[in-house]
């Protein structure tokens, strides 16, 4: 009983040193549920503002569409980061996003891969685009095309390029783009659709061709706050993501960074 009390009365002196600040740092959380396409780079962006506040980032990643759902539900989150526009315009049409706290933020590029050992090499991606045939007698992976943003692009890019129709019956949907890329990676199907970005954070991958611009909507990430969150260090973060280090890392990692820095 003796060695359990001074302990307790070490710990208590241990704490009771602690800077007043560090301790409130320590303390310190914000709660950031992003698109899946976003992982690598906001993991990093996540540990610079760490490094430099002291403010922990919990970050929860999955489809868009799933997040925005959760969000709808109540899940306790302070910051959405969506991979299109229509799933914060979603958010905010049902009044649960801090509108004036929004930026569209990062852009990126849609790509068709194939497994890295695969005898395709480069693809010209023009109107006609048969994919279908590309594919053989394999699928085609792409992200669930009736609600996540990576696969909406993808099913806009294919009907611009009149070559849904034919490529339809042959696709392979997932919950989400990072699974999308597992598909190819595993050499379960031959081609796939994602984002640049995440094609280029998978070795067993290459890319074969890119989606014309003009042959979709432009990819792009906005980021804003949840209209119900108290989180006092929210601000600070949105600040920090449109910053010049958040550039660098943004950059970095292959995105495209549709702001002016503001520090």
């Amino acid at each position: 009983m003796l060695h359990l009390t001074r302990r307790i009365a070490v710990a208590v002196l241990l704490s009771a040193a602690l800077p007043l600040p560090y301790a409130a740092a320590q303390d310190k959380s914000v709660t950031v549920f992003a698109a899946a396409s976003m992982r690598n780079a906001l993991d990093d962006a996540n540990a610079a503002y760490t490094k430099a506040t002291g403010v922990k980032v919990v970050a929860s990643y999955a489809a868009s569409s799933a997040l925005a759902k959760q969000i709808e539900s109540g899940a306790p989150a302070d910051i959405f980061v969506s991979a299109d526009l229509k799933w914060m315009d979603y958010l905010i049409e049902k009044k649960l996003i801090a509108t004036e706290s929004r930026v569209n933020l990062l852009g990126n590029k849609l790509v068709l891969i194939a497994p890295l050992a695969s005898k395709l090499d480069t693809v010209t991606i023009g109107k006609p685009f048969d994919l279908a045939q590309l594919a053989g007698d394999g699928r085609i992976a792409v992200a669930d095309v009736r609600a996540v943003p990576a696969g909406l692009y993808a099913k806009a890019a294919l009907e611009a390029l009149d070559g849904w129709k034919a490529a339809e019956p042959k696709l392979a949907m997932a919950e989400n783009v990072r699974a999308t890329l597992s598909f190819v990676a595993r050499g379960e199907t031959p081609v796939g659709i994602v984002y640049e970005t995440d094609a280029k954070v998978e070795p067993k991958v290459k890319i074969v061709g890119t989606f014309p611009d003009g042959s979709h909507p432009p990819v792009t990430y906005p980021v804003a706050a949840i209209a119900a969150s108290k989180n006092a260090d929210v601000a600070g973060y949105l600040a920090f993501l449109r910053s010049a280090p958040a550039k660098a890392i943004f950059e970095k990692n292959g995105f495209s960074f549709l702001i002016k820095p503001v520090s």
